[in-house]
């Protein structure tokens, strides 16, 4: 039912269901909010989006209000604007001023609004609570000192990641948002996926950086330093220098990168289409034995350590293939160490990645041998970002340059593991292969493509009924599973990727609300796939010519080097 309301003495249109806010959105009207986040139920805690709305004596929170046909509506009146002016001086009383240098300075959401406000100077007595930084986690860092207490990050890590790491802890002035009992988060059951940092309006939470150990290697004469440049991030940092959201970057990347210090630059995509080869021939032969299916993907460093949390009974369900990161750190540590006469130990191995789990991929156990870690440290696209800034650099005006050999080769399928499906898509076209000795007619695998959480894919191949699934977020995941182990039997693979849309929307990407900036970048993956002349992994002729280079008992041991193991955690809180 559309009817008539009144705004700003304005007629506009309203759909009975809605709620006030999103009434004035549809109607081009910007009111702020700070607790509010789309398709979560709103919660009116930060009362920011307050409106004056005639015949109530109070103000009315226009984020959980339905609006009304009678109703006439004043957005921005005196009255409002000195609500919302007093209830972001009070977040101010008991904030830090260190927004000079905090990592949030100029994308933070209370200083925008205190500048939208016109608030220059503090009114209010001081009232800063003691809480000390936690920087106990591999991948993120906890500032309560800066939590206004929106609860944002506890109801994305509760209702979309399905993990409920954060919660609301003590009472009245004394309450915080943390871990159980306010313990650190390197003893929680965080599985370091980021989506905490995407959500947060202040510096509360942000990625662990990195960059002064990059900054360290680059001018250390005695290192040789690596970088690896993931998919996701060439096609993400658009947005972030003045280009079209989604537009491809590789090349410009790629000549900035050799313009900072750094001796070679490779593609993670080379590396990604080792793994969706490796990945299809484990599935191939799990096919022919019946064993330990379906198979789930290993790639999302987030969704193993939930596995190793929760599901340990089913770590033999999942690939032993390592992530495209983890398999390029191993062949700069060895292969290309050994190749190029370079000591490994001599090496500092950077990763460039959308994700702040892979900072805790990279230090786990398995990926390090005898002292030396397959990769250094990581860098997310935001520190990316930071990083090209500090050195002055302008990306347009660089010239487009390639990677470097011989791991600069992709195909296709390589580039478009960073979304959801996928994986799955591109494990699929190899399989059918392997199963066939045919190449797919048709490439696109469009129920794989909607825009769905869970998506399934069924076909006969060959002599088998194969059934494949891509799922995101682990709400999303933990129904799948329950399925598998009830005694579902008609899926074979099951790709996982924690954060919402996959990697592309990863918890190391440059924080936008504008979820048409994240279609662009999905939409440029496939565009890439449609135009791209190697679409499969196994016609990729640098993957095929360093695989030839191995036989015996020396591509046994090459083999070993791309593959991991799984342990079960305790969760202690």
């Amino acid at each position: 039912m559309i009817f008539n309301i009144e705004v700003n003495d304005k007629t506009i249109k309203a759909k009975k269901g809605d709620t006030i806010l999103e009434t004035l959105r549809k109607n081009g009207i910007t009111v702020p909010t700070l607790c509010n986040m789309e398709t979560f139920t709103p919660t009116g805690a930060c009362r920011i989006c307050v409106v004056e709305v005639e015949g109530r004596d109070d103000l009315v929170t226009s984020c959980s209000h339905p609006v009304e046909e009678w109703m006439k509506i004043k957005t921005h009146s005196p009255r409002v604007i000195r609500a919302r002016r007093t209830i972001v001086e009070l977040l101010l009383s008991s904030h830090p001023d260190d927004c000079l240098y905090c990592i949030r300075n100029g994308c933070c959401e209370l200083q925008q609004l205190a500048r939208e406000l016109g608030i220059r100077e503090r009114r209010l007595p001081v009232v800063k609570p003691l809480r000390k930084k936690d920087p106990s986690s591999a991948s993120v860092v906890r500032d309560p000192a800066k939590c206004i207490l929106c609860g944002r990050c506890v109801r994305i890590c509760k209702d979309r990641i399905g993990i409920s790491t954060l919660d609301f802890i003590g009472k009245g002035m004394e309450t915080t948002i943390g871990p159980s009992f306010n313990n650190k988060l390197n003893v929680s059951n965080c599985i370091n996926c980021g989506q905490c940092i995407m959500v947060c309006p202040t510096g509360a939470l942000h990625e662990k950086d990195n960059i002064s150990q990059v900054m360290e290697a680059l001018q250390n004469p005695e290192k040789y330093v690596v970088v690896q440049i993931s998919p996701t991030v060439s096609i993400s940092l658009a947005e972030e220098f003045g280009s079209k959201a989604g537009k491809e970057m590789s090349g410009l990347l790629i000549s900035t990168l050799r313009k900072m210090g750094f001796n070679r630059v490779f593609k993670t995509a080379f590396a990604a289409d080792i793994m969706i080869n490796q990945v299809a021939e484990e599935l191939f032969q799990r096919l022919e034995n019946g064993a330990n299916l379906p198979m789930f993907s290993s790639d999302c460093p987030a969704f193993i350590k939930y596995m190793e949390e929760y599901h340990h009974d089913l770590l033999q369900n999942i690939s032993l293939c390592k992530s495209p990161q983890q398999i390029m750190g191993s062949l700069i540590k060895h292969h290309y160490a050994r190749q190029q006469k370079i000591k490994a130990e001599n090496i500092f191995s950077v990763s460039l990645m959308p994700c702040t789990a892979k900072k805790f991929e990279a230090q786990r156990e398995e990926n390090t041998h005898k002292g030396i870690s397959d990769i250094d440290t990581v860098l997310t696209t935001r520190e990316v970002v930071r990083l090209i800034n500090l050195f002055g650099l302008d990306m347009q005006q660089s010239v487009p340059e390639l990677a470097d050999s011989p791991f600069a080769i992709r195909s296709s399928s390589g580039k478009i593991i960073g979304t959801s499906g996928g994986v799955a898509e591109a494990v699929y076209r190899t399989l059918y292969y392997k199963l066939t000795g045919k190449n797919l007619v048709n490439f696109k695998i469009a129920p794989l493509r909607v825009n769905k959480n869970i998506r399934e894919f069924h076909s006969k191949v060959g002599n088998h009924k194969i059934g494949f699934a891509a799922v995101n977020g682990l709400e999303n995941a933990r129904e799948l599973i329950n399925q598998v182990k009830a005694g579902r039997n008609d899926l074979q693979f099951i790709e996982v990727m924690v954060c919402p849309g996959g990697c592309i929307n990863g918890g190391g990407q440059p924080i936008t609300k504008n979820t048409e900036i994240a279609k662009a970048r999905v939409k440029n993956m496939y565009d890439i796939d449609e135009k791209d002349s190697i679409k499969v992994s196994y016609k990729n002729p640098a993957v095929i010519d360093l695989f030839g280079k191995y036989t015996g008992k020396e591509k046994d041991s090459f083999l070993e080097k791309l593959t991991t193991t799984y342990q079960k955690r305790d969760v202690l809180l």
